[in-house]
């Protein structure tokens, strides 16, 4: 991400493809996350679908089961709702014991299990309560009896954030289900404004048909698939804080609105910012669409592949002719090429970019060059902290001092950015939503405890930019370093030897430590590195997010 200028490297080709990933919460105590919901056999819905969720967000899962439905990818053939009763014993038994972070509630069935929940909310007060008001399936078939619907609409005033889909959010106004995107957001701040919360409007319906086919966009977002965070109260810093996203081309969506409440509850516990939550759980929910193919469950609208960032790094992915190597040693390279392999879909969706397009061809709005910078000078200075622990904890004193002098080269470049340019235009320097979820993600691994957990994480940085940079260097020069070119100076920056040598060096300590740990703790570094990856992304495009 960063625009290291007095560091860079030469191409570095990282071929296959990249799966975006949450953090673990290293180095903190995992959320303790209770899911209130009722029971899919399928597994790809309801409590099935937020255990899962939760367990790929680093929480640890809770269920206490309100209905169990007979179901599978083609829809619901019955519900069966026990006695409310049982459902208070369940949770009863559960608050007695155990300490409760967050809760997510999902299917409630009819209205004396909204009774009971609400009961229980007004007794426990857990810290987070995410309410997906389950009322409508996505195959259409209806989960909520209508007599239950004022108990449900009377229990959103006690949730933190409310999760419905476009249909749902209708019904709680009774009104007709959003036409179009500025509809739908303003059903959102009045449902909002109604019930004193934070209601999550989603965009994901928008220009869908029955059927389940995905047209263009018609929704007026030039992504396809917006959600967005409204609340009228004032808690957001502003009423809407909109997180765009693109439409992924699938028929496996079953349990999609579970999953993405019950993620949303898990990584809230953890970071206590809505918007930062929405953005590390939105891009792991798009890759675990684009991925949903590999599970092959059902025939009709399968699951979400909600464990798609965590697969071993070295099994066969599109006939690589990989495998798993289990707890074998890797041989020297192998972890790190892997790693390479599993980033290239985040330089495709680099390159793709508006900002890398207008930063190579010079078209670039400077607003946009001036945000990108002041960003990355506030990041820098999280960065070197993060290369300084990594000194610290180094096993030898040249690992020690490889990664001191990087931690001194990004002070010495932030003070530069603002010496060279910031402090000669009006530029507005306060973090942004990316940059400091970024930050957050580096600063828990340095948490972790694990030196090799740590350098993974930082390692996107070093090599997906230097991959970048060179890129660009080059095709400055194939075009023949045209003079008048208001970046020319920045891209010729690329050419610089040093950076190149840093990020080879910083690629073989991430590899040696990949030999030293354990099965574990590998996987652990391959999360960490795949989550930085996908920030190295958002971070190239947050100028046009905050435009």
């Amino acid at each position: 991400m960063s625009l290291v200028a007095s560091l860079v490297l030469p191409s570095l080709v990282l071929p296959s493809s990249f799966l975006p990933s949450v953090p673990r919460p290293a180095g903190r105590r995992i959320p303790r996350v209770l899911a209130i919901a009722g029971s899919d056999p399928s597994g790809g819905a309801g409590i099935q679908a937020d255990l899962k969720s939760i367990a790929a967000h680093g929480g640890y899962g809770m269920a206490a089961i309100t209905a169990l439905t007979a179901q599978n990818t083609r829809g619901v053939s019955a519900v069966h709702v026990p006695p409310a009763s049982f459902l208070t014993a369940q949770l009863d038994a559960l608050s007695e014991d155990i300490g409760i972070d967050a809760v997510k509630i999902g299917m409630l069935g009819d209205a004396t299990v909204i009774a009971a929940v609400r009961a229980w909310l007004e007794q426990a007060r857990p810290g987070v309560v995410v309410l997906d008001p389950v009322m409508v399936a996505t195959s259409g078939d209806r989960l909520l009896r209508e007599t239950a619907e004022a108990a449900l609409h009377a229990l959103l005033p006690l949730a933190d954030l409310v999760t419905p889909n476009l249909a749902e959010l209708a019904i709680l106004l009774r009104e007709p289900a959003a036409a179009d995107w500025a509809e739908a957001l303003d059903q959102g701040k009045r449902l909002a404004a109604l019930t004193g919360t934070t209601v999550l409007v989603k965009g994901g319906h928008l220009g869908r048909s029955a059927g389940g086919d995905y047209p263009s966009n018609n929704n007026n977002d030039d992504d396809g698939c917006p959600d967005a965070l409204v609340n009228t109260a004032g808690l957001l810093g502003q009423e809407t804080v909109v997180v765009t996203g693109g439409r992924v081309p699938t028929r496996n969506s079953h349990g999609t609105g579970c999953s993405l409440s019950s993620a949303l509850a898990t990584v809230q516990a953890r970071v206590g910012d809505w918007e930062a939550a929405l953005r590390e759980v939105k891009p792991w929910l798009a890759g675990a669409l684009r991925t949903s193919d590999r599970l092959d469950v059902g025939t009709g609208n399968g699951p979400v592949h909600h464990f798609h960032h965590v697969q071993h790094l070295t099994e066969d992915q599109g006939g690589t002719g990989q495998v798993n190597t289990g707890h074998r040693v890797p041989d020297e390279g192998e972890f790190t090429a892997a790693l390479g392999n599993s980033a290239a879909a985040d330089l495709d969706a680099i390159y793709g970019l508006a900002f890398i397009q207008g930063l190579a061809d010079g078209t670039l709005a400077e607003k946009d060059f001036a945000y990108y910078l002041a960003q990355d000078a506030l990041y820098l200075n999280g960065y070197s902290r993060v290369l300084a622990r990594a000194a610290a904890i180094a096993p030898s004193e040249a690992e020690q001092l490889f990664w001191a002098r990087s931690a001194q080269q990004c002070l010495e470049v932030e003070s530069e950015l603002h010496r060279n340019w910031l402090s000669t235009r009006a530029v507005e320097v306060q973090l942004g939503p990316v940059t400091k979820s970024y930050v957050d993600h580096l600063l828990a691994a340095t948490v972790s405890g694990s030196y090799g957990v740590l350098i993974a994480a930082a390692l996107p940085c070093f090599w997906l930019y230097a991959e970048v940079g060179a890129t660009l260097h080059a095709q400055f020069l194939a075009a023949g370093a045209p003079e008048g070119h208001p970046y020319a100076e920045w891209l010729r920056t690329y050419a610089d030897e040093d950076f190149a040598a840093a990020t080879r060096q910083a690629i073989a300590l991430t590899d040696q430590a990949a030999r030293r740990a354990s099965a574990s703790e590998r996987d652990a570094m391959a999360v960490a590195f795949r989550q930085s990856a996908r920030y190295e992304v958002e971070f190239f495009d947050a100028p046009r997010l905050h435009a």
